[in-house]
């Protein structure tokens, strides 16, 4: 069956990240960005009817700048309770036309919620094994390499 996404949520570290956060001496400094999934980002799901949405629990002026570059206008950070973030968010939006991609455990009280009313889960390849067993799809590639591009990819052509 096709699924038809209007939003996609997406953790940042270790999704959208490799999930390493380089530190000098001032504080945050880099995180790297796969330009793969800036493309899929940019020119697939947003051409494509997908609204891209950041929902993290870091804060980073990085992330600012990358979503700036990528035409990501729903951008949440320091979020706590991203389960209460996704309902806020998603607001009239059928549940069924959601889609989450997170790496780690406090991605999943809000992956169960979307799976459990009919959206799509994804997960990188590296995500750990709690994340892996609820996701529909699991991208060959791991987060920061490509996985995002690949999720993208599968609901694009599902």
């Amino acid at each position: 069956m096709k699924h038809i996404i209007k939003l996609l949520f997406l953790d940042v570290d270790g999704t959208l990240t490799d999930g390493k956060i380089y530190m000098g001496p001032n504080g945050e400094m880099m995180k790297a960005f796969d330009i793969k999934d800036g493309c899929g980002i940019h020119d697939i799901a947003i051409p494509n009817g997908i609204t891209p949405v950041i929902c993290t629990g870091r804060k980073s002026e990085i992330v600012l700048n990358r979503c700036k570059e990528l035409s990501i206008d729903h951008v949440y950070q320091g979020v706590s309770n991203k389960k209460e973030k996704i309902i806020e968010v998603a607001g009239g939006v059928l549940p069924e036309y959601l889609a989450y991609m997170g790496d780690d455990i406090n991605d999943l009280e809000c992956m169960q919620m979307i799976k459990d009313n009919g959206g799509l889960i994804g997960c990188p390849s590296d995500a750990v094994q709690k994340v892996k067993d609820i996701a529909d799809f699991t991208a060959p590639h791991e987060g920061g390499h490509g996985a995002v591009r690949d999720f993208i990819e599968w609901i694009v052509n599902e």
